[in-house]
């Protein structure tokens, strides 16, 4: 069911993440974190999907698991565009709030599947 949620969530997350890239590169004339961001926030969903036709549970778990990683990455990128003003605390705190719900459900998803794993 998580994983229902989650795919379309890491989609619509890369499509903020990739107008919000366009809008530093031409608005704010910021290339270097924004890049990173568009990196790291674009490639969450790509490893969702690659998890989907995982060969095994352990490779499904993998895949999620570096899925968190790069979320985490993108939650910092975004937290320095922040701290370092190119973005407002108003322009940042829904696409933050976004990053960290697929942090929760990820997370989520590598604790159950390695829990089902023991069993």
């Amino acid at each position: 069911m998580k994983n229902d949620v989650v795919a379309p969530k890491s989609i619509a997350f890369a499509i903020r993440v990739i107008n919000l890239y366009k809008h530093l590169c031409t608005e704010k004339k910021e290339y270097v974190l924004s890049k990173q961001l568009l990196r790291s926030g674009t490639a969450i969903g790509a490893l969702i999907r690659e998890a989907e036709h995982a060969e095994s549970k352990l490779d499904f778990v993998h895949k999620m698991n570096i899925a968190l990683k790069e979320a985490n990455e993108a939650e910092y990128w975004l937290l320095l565009l922040k701290e370092t003003n190119y973005l407002s605390d108003h322009e940042s705190v829904s696409i933050r709030n976004d990053c960290d719900e697929l942090i929760r459900l990820l997370v989520s998803i590598v604790k159950t599947t390695r829990g089902n794993l023991r069993k």
